[in-house]
């Protein structure tokens, strides 16, 4: 177990990772993971050509209790929000971006872009 994660915390950093790599192989590039910011945190920070890419990686074993795109909440929505418009402070000019959420559910693996509006 790493230092100062919990055991759910280490596993969702798995996703995390295998969810990146994932998207790297379709031809994303990696800019910045677990962003945090007072009042939310972005998994992933990705570039597609010159749009930023927000993404939310949702887990879940099986869809008995609505699978991994079910878990976000609108509540999850505004922070990943809010987290985001922080993020975009740093630039003098806004980048096209969007929010993209890779949801995997057991075995399954989808990728939705445009998930999430800003």
């Amino acid at each position: 177990m790493l230092p100062g994660l919990s055991a759910k915390q280490e596993q969702g950093q798995r996703w995390e990772q295998l969810a990146q790599a994932w998207l790297a192989r379709h031809g994303l590039r990696p800019v910045a993971a677990n962003f945090r910011c007072q009042g939310g945190e972005i998994d992933l920070i990705m570039r597609d050509g010159a749009t930023l890419v927000f993404v939310e990686v949702r887990q879940r074993a099986d869809t008995r209790h609505g699978g991994a795109l079910a878990s976000i909440s609108p509540a999850k929505v505004r922070r990943l929000q809010r987290a985001a418009t922080v993020y975009l402070m740093r630039f003098a000019h806004t980048p096209p971006c969007r929010f993209d959420v890779v949801a995997i559910d057991g075995k399954k693996r989808a990728w939705l872009r445009n998930a999430i509006e800003m």
